[in-house]
């Protein structure tokens, strides 16, 4: 089990998550089966909790990054990858997102499109879009 100590929390329990905050956290306690780590002072900043993509769907976002952004099959398009660190602007970042709502069969509203600025934060809203859908 689990407990956090702090001013303001909120996240689901289940994957895919939705929406998570946590604001003002100072410090983390951890206790797992009995075993007991320290607290941990966190710096200001901003602490997320999120469940990863399936590879398979990482892969894919890489893959339709690289064709929208005419990237070479060989460069390196990863997870922690930033739309922006690879050259995309504000339109080629909504032509990703078309990319992605063909590919996979979802639709992305407006407001969810414009926070996203890496690969792995678009397959883990997939995976959140596909996870409704069924």
């Amino acid at each position: 089990m689990a407990s956090i100590t702090a001013s303001s929390v909120s996240f689901s329990a289940s994957c895919p998550l939705k929406q998570n905050q946590v604001s003002n956290l100072k410090k983390v306690s951890l206790s797992f089966s009995g075993k007991s780590f320290p607290s941990l002072r966190l710096q200001p900043s901003r602490f997320r909790i999120a469940c990863a993509a399936k590879p398979e769907t990482v892969e894919k976002v890489c893959e339709i990054v690289r064709k929208q952004l005419a990237l070479p099959a060989d460069s390196a398009v990863t997870g922690e990858s930033k739309f922006a660190s690879l050259g995309a602007d504000s339109l080629d970042t909504v032509e990703i997102v078309m990319g992605l709502e063909e590919e996979f069969g979802i639709s992305v509203e407006e407001e969810s499109a414009q926070t996203i600025t890496t690969v792995q934060e678009a397959a883990d809203m997939i995976e959140n879009l596909k996870a409704k859908k069924a």
